[in-house]
């Protein structure tokens, strides 16, 4: 997900400073760039000088320190609180005092994580969708804080990358997840519960909803791992049963079966 936030800051004509915990990883990054912003121009969606040009924007990091200039900072590490919570108060020791903090988190809550730093009405969740250079939506969630410029800020940002902002309010899961993961959770049970293959499953989804890919096939692209994170979030936030991670899906994890980044989930890859 960084790295495809990165790929359209800089492809919309941002400088981005991309950060990461060990330079691999950015190394990895980079690569997967320059071979996406290759596909979109050997489609005709980007001029081919242009590949390079987006590339020259973007400076890498393993030091948060070199972020003390920055205006906008989206963070899109793990899916726990206090992973995030750490690095929303590292940030905000580091950012200028006006600069806006955005995470791209998929359920957990940005009013608890405002309340880690000392500019709560400048955070706010920007939630993209993967992948981050091809979908459309993002998903803009206000915080009980919130200022009504930030998420004005936001959303014109999010008209300048050519996406379309949709502003929903702050809940465990925000609209996407809260109605995508039960979704999932309930096609991992009909599996374990042997009503059907995963192969079956998926077809009546396609088939029958339209549907461009089954449940079970995104959930093995989303990150089973990632999957029961956002259920254990619903579960605990909501306090409802129904949001009850399928022992399957946990059990996969545990297997370390976390679907297409592993080479293994509900289907071999």
């Amino acid at each position: 997900m960084g790295s495809g936030i990165a790929h359209v800051f800089a492809r919309s004509g941002f400088h981005v400073l991309l950060a990461d915990i060990a330079q691999p990883q950015l190394d990895a990054a980079l690569t997967r760039i320059r071979n996406n912003l290759g596909r979109e121009a050997a489609k005709g969606k980007l001029a081919p000088e242009a590949v390079e040009q987006s590339l020259a924007r973007i400076q890498t990091t393993t030091d948060l320190t070199t972020l003390t200039a920055v205006q906008f900072v989206v963070e899109a590490a793990s899916e726990r609180f206090d992973l995030k919570a750490d690095l929303f108060r590292t940030l905000d020791s580091i950012l200028p005092p006006a600069a806006i903090l955005a995470t791209n988190t998929s359920s957990i809550s940005i009013t608890k994580l405002a309340a880690q730093t000392n500019r709560a009405s400048q955070v706010i969740g920007m939630h993209f969708f993967n992948p981050v250079p091809v979908m459309a939506l993002v998903e803009v969630i206000r915080g009980l804080q919130t200022s009504q410029t930030t998420c004005d800020a936001v959303h014109a940002l999010a008209l300048q990358l050519n996406k379309t902002p949709i502003e929903v309010n702050d809940s465990p899961g925000f609209v996407s997840n809260r109605i995508l993961m039960p979704m999932i959770n309930e096609a991992a049970f009909t599996v374990m519960e042997g009503v059907a293959t995963p192969e079956a499953i998926d077809k009546v989804f396609q088939l029958g909803m339209a549907h461009p890919m089954g449940p079970l096939t995104l959930a093995d692209f989303i990150g089973l791992d990632v999957c029961v994170d956002i259920l254990r979030v619903l579960h605990s936030g909501h306090g409802d049963p129904k949001y009850r991670p399928c022992p399957l899906l946990m059990k996969m994890v545990d297997a370390g079966w976390l679907g297409r980044k592993s080479g293994r989930g509900f289907y071999t890859y």
